[in-house]
């Protein structure tokens, strides 16, 4: 939560140095972020929807919460590449309004705090309330496979499209087997490897690894059935 923990990261950013990564605090006195833009990565997610839904439909997306910088860009990212708005990472809509334009309404977006179960059970309530549903859009790494447990449940594996964020087992075994059109991953090994890196230049007294920018960008990547099998290696 970048804005109520500034305070603390204030305090250590005092007596040491201080980078974020993953999430950003960009307010704080922080030196540098490393990790991806999270409002253009949303936007590659949105593409993905777009491309498996060319007609447009009803979309629900489930996240964990929207307290914290990278699910609130994440998720706007979305909305404005499926609603066809010009790029403005600083728009924020409410979670609780009913979205159209571009072919698409996006009826809800669905909060668990941080639970598989509760992405689950939102998932299924979902399923429910709005039976006619095109589409479900899953933005943190545990909600593609809650989504899938959902549909398994119902009996509507293949009837509406699912688009997942990161690389969960079951999602990338979901893109193989074309139960899930597709993900956006990061690249957490290199977020691990590059604070370590940045960190010990600092530590001994070379600035130069900070960009002006005050951001290391490690670009988000769109998973497919085609890239998927190389993907998965890797990752293994």
């Amino acid at each position: 939560d970048g804005v109520n923990q500034n305070t603390k990261l204030n305090e250590a950013a005092a007596r040491t140095h201080l980078i974020t990564h993953d999430s950003d605090a960009p307010e704080s006195n922080r030196e540098l972020y490393i990790g991806m833009d999270n409002y253009t990565a949303g936007r590659l997610c949105g593409e993905l929807v777009r491309e498996a839904m060319p007609e447009g439909g009803q979309i629900v997306i489930f996240i964990g919460r929207l307290e914290q910088e990278n699910a609130k860009r994440r998720r706007q990212g979305v909305l404005d590449e499926l609603l066809g708005r010009d790029a403005d990472p600083t728009r924020y809509d409410s979670p609780d309004a009913r979205l159209e334009g571009n072919g698409f309404v996006i009826l809800d977006t669905r909060t668990d705090d941080f639970t598989q179960v509760g992405s689950q059970t939102q998932a299924e309530d979902v399923l429910a309330l709005y039976p006619e549903i095109d589409g479900m859009i899953g933005l943190f790494a545990y909600n593609p496979p809650a989504i899938l447990n959902a549909l398994r449940n119902a009996g509507k594996v293949g009837e509406v499209t699912v688009v997942g964020f990161d690389e969960d087992e079951a999602t990338l075994e979901g893109i193989k087997a074309g139960e899930v059109y597709g993900t956006v991953v990061q690249n957490p090994y290199m977020y691990g490897y590059e604070s370590v890196r940045v960190l010990a230049a600092l530590a001994e007294g070379d600035t130069s690894v900070i960009p002006a920018s005050g951001f290391l960008d490690i670009p988000a990547r769109k998973i497919l059935p085609d890239n998927v099998e190389a993907f998965h290696a890797d990752l293994k």
